[in-house]
């Protein structure tokens, strides 16, 4: 999540789905620490990479033209501390705080719009569990405008069932993973992802490695074609090309190497019933 300076939203009703929801810590552990990767955008860097001793407590994420984002102390240490259940889970799938602020890009509310219910609940209550680190996190600045909300209010939303299916690897590559709206490119309204685009590449990262450019995942010969099962798997998880190049960030490889195999086969799987398209 990232702190704005916009604000005076009016605040919407609270999803009738999420506000008595009790989740599975241990799922959410899973989630949080494996394919959702959240600590890719909420842990500061230190000298060695993150710094774990403040995991998941924000830092600088994307400084563009458009906007400097800093994402937010999610820990029970954080502005989050005070907030309900369910004013979190709002804020996390809705982008909207409990004062009715937005929260800007670069958060994938796209795509958070469509976490399950359970999977929501689940990730609030391992978020809950975490240590407490006091930090103070600037306000992120948006020179953009932004939408009054990112959709009408989330009422309640059901995963589908687990499995090695293109139906569950497309429910983790876009509500959970959100890897559709960073390998999508970005327009000044957002990511693109409608046919035309979803997954084509093109979005541009900048960060302490440089600026680095999403690549095609689609089944194009300029994306994924080329690539057998066992291959994707290593670059998703390792960012290891079969010819030994090494990937780079912000792809979030060491989080997604704690995927199991089957929720990797099912996110291959979808990405596979892609239609090619060619690069942007």
């Amino acid at each position: 999540m990232f702190r704005s300076t916009i604000t005076g939203l009016s605040l919407l009703a609270l999803g009738a789905g999420t506000a008595g929801a009790a989740g599975d810590v241990a799922r959410g552990e899973y989630l949080v620490r494996g394919p959702a990767g959240c600590g890719n955008c909420h842990t500061p860097f230190g000298e060695a990479g993150f710094d774990m001793s403040k995991e998941l407590s924000g830092r600088l994420v994307e400084d563009n033209p458009m906007f400097t984002a800093y994402s937010a102390n999610i820990t029970p240490g954080g502005e989050v501390a005070d907030w309900s259940d369910a004013e979190l889970m709002r804020a996390i799938r809705e982008g909207i705080r409990p004062d009715g602020s937005l929260i800007g890009p670069p958060m994938p509310f796209v795509m958070y719009r469509d976490l399950g219910d359970d999977d929501l609940a689940s990730i609030v209550a391992f978020l809950r569990t975490l240590p407490a680190v006091v930090t103070t996190v600037p306000q992120s600045e948006y020179r953009m405008p932004l939408p009054p909300a990112y959709g009408p209010p989330v009422e309640s939303v059901t995963a589908p069932e687990r499995g090695v299916t293109v139906e569950y690897g497309h429910y983790l590559a876009t509500a959970v993973a959100h890897c559709m709206e960073c390998h999508s490119p970005m327009s000044e309204t957002g990511p693109m992802i409608d046919a035309e685009h979803l997954g084509k590449g093109g979005f541009e990262f900048h960060g302490p490695w440089g600026s680095v450019t999403a690549p095609n995942i689609t089944s194009s010969e300029d994306g994924l074609a080329g690539y057998t099962d066992d291959e994707l798997k290593t670059i998703i998880t390792q960012g290891k090309r079969p010819d030994g190049e090494t990937m780079m960030p912000p792809m979030p490889y060491g989080y997604l190497a704690q995927m199991t195999e089957g929720d990797l086969d099912a996110i291959i799987l979808y990405l596979r019933s892609l239609p090619p398209l060619p690069d942007a």
